[in-house]
């Protein structure tokens, strides 16, 4: 196969189909949770450790905007404060049961929209899309600890 003359952007238009299988699978979700308030509930989910600094590091906002966030989630019952055992006056958040329920059914509803989506490809395609896929997941966490370094070296 040819490369195509301008790639980024061809890979951004197929990229582009595969974030709207995943949007409207979870659009079609039973509750109103926002984008940005489902990625908040995955990150937390991801990371036990996070606090509400954390998060805002994670998300690149101001500690008030990520602590709005929270208060939203933990007002729908998908999020909720403690007390970190090792220093009590810093407080984790916390994914409720309703919280990871969330995130369950979401999960499988995305695999469900991009496993009919791959059922129409050739399994040929479909191994050599995850091979893609796979490759450029590991240059972009090579790029984003460059990223770091570099920022980590101008604030020194």
């Amino acid at each position: 196969m040819e490369r195509p003359p301008n790639l980024a952007a061809a890979i951004d238009a197929a990229a582009e189909a595969l974030v709207d299988v995943l949007d409207t699978a979870a659009s079609r979700h039973r509750l109103s949770v926002s984008p940005t308030q489902l990625r908040v509930l995955s990150l937390i989910c991801a990371r036990s450790e996070t606090n509400v600094n954390r998060l805002a590091e994670l998300l690149d906002v101001v500690p008030s905007s990520a602590s709005r966030l929270c208060d939203r989630l933990e007002a729908t019952g998908l999020l909720r404060r403690a007390a970190d055992p090792r220093d009590r006056r810093e407080v984790r958040l916390l994914p409720t049961a309703a919280g990871e329920e969330v995130l369950r059914e979401l999960t499988e509803r995305r695999h469900r929209a991009v496993q009919a989506v791959l059922d129409r490809m050739p399994v040929r395609a479909q191994s050599e899309l995850l091979l893609g896929l796979l490759a450029f997941e590991q240059a972009a966490v090579l790029q984003a600890g460059e990223q770091q370094k570099d920022a980590t070296v101008r604030t020194a």
